[in-house]
């Protein structure tokens, strides 16, 4: 069996082996494969098939540590039991090494990430990475946020209005201003992933930006999202949640996904939010080939 890198006119094939092969991610398989085909400028990656199309695994190698992560591994239901999964992970892991890589994860590299680690659900995945000795050493989840029930912001948008406080959706020409407040305060990372969204709201005070939120930088997911430190406690948040909220919906969704979540109870007051998709990493330490 080879495995070689993929070129352009597999593009259409890998999004049928990942839509095939990711059976929880079915509608957006082939929208999350050409995200992670388009990463951050800075990024070092690679997207690697067999030979026959039936497999298909995209890697990517951390800003700044010597670490490489397997980002997607998919293989075709027919094709499974013989050996393509080991040998996409094998290649990934020289690929990783000759970029100086001293250890693999089987986990998300943010801001360009398609899962924070291996769903549990995702079972023969799970299997072949303890199989390839990558050990377990955390555990992340999302939440689901049903978009059918209340959403209005109405009473919420009078109330910080009366304390001078508006909330808008950002505009083109809005989005490098956002970003700039969120490096600010989380980062790079976030920055990048506010400026890749499909919908982005925020809220300022005395014209200064003091919170946004954000849908979209991966496909259909709501984050990030954040409030500055102090401007907690308005309940700026909840609002900006509950509007990126509403536009999923008025995109066609009737329940989304709320990523890599920290605080269990903002979400789960704020929308009715519940813990669902658990997701286990795994890594291993690479040696000379």
């Amino acid at each position: 069996m080879r495995i070689r890198e993929m070129t352009a006119a597999d593009a259409v094939a890998v999004g049928q082996v990942a839509r095939a092969a990711l059976t929880l991610d079915t509608r957006e398989a082939p929208l999350l494969v050409a995200r992670l085909l388009r990463p951050p400028r800075e990024r070092r990656w690679t997207a690697l098939v067999t030979d026959d199309l039936t497999g298909v695994l995209l890697a990517s190698m951390a800003q700044a540590a010597p670490r490489g992560h397997i980002d997607l591994l998919a293989v075709t239901p027919e094709a499974r039991g013989r050996g393509r999964g080991r040998a996409l992970v094998e290649a990934a892991e020289e690929w990783m090494r000759g970029r100086g890589a001293t250890e693999a994860r089987f986990a998300g590299n943010p801001p360009c990430y398609a899962w924070p680690g291996v769903d549990v659900r995702y079972t023969p995945a799970a299997c072949l990475a303890e199989r390839l000795g990558y050990e377990w050493y955390g555990t992340a989840w999302n939440m689901t946020a049903d978009l059918t029930g209340d959403l209005s912001v109405e009473i919420d948008l009078a109330r910080l209005d009366r304390v001078g406080v508006a909330v808008q959706k950002a505009t083109r020409r809005d989005i490098g201003a956002v970003a700039a407040f969120v490096e600010t305060h989380w980062g790079d990372d976030w920055a990048w992933e506010t400026e890749q969204a499909s919908g982005c709201h925020y809220a300022s005070r005395d014209g200064e930006i003091i919170g946004f939120a954000a849908w979209g930088t991966r496909p259909a997911w709501f984050g990030p999202t954040g409030v500055a430190e102090a401007a907690r406690g308005l309940g700026v948040g909840q609002v900006l949640l509950r509007r990126c909220l509403a536009e999923q919906r008025d995109s066609g969704l009737t329940e989304a996904q709320i990523s890599w979540v920290g605080p269990l109870r903002f979400y789960s007051r704020a929308v009715g939010a519940r813990a669902e998709r658990v997701f286990w990493l795994y890594r291993r330490k690479l040696g000379h080939s």
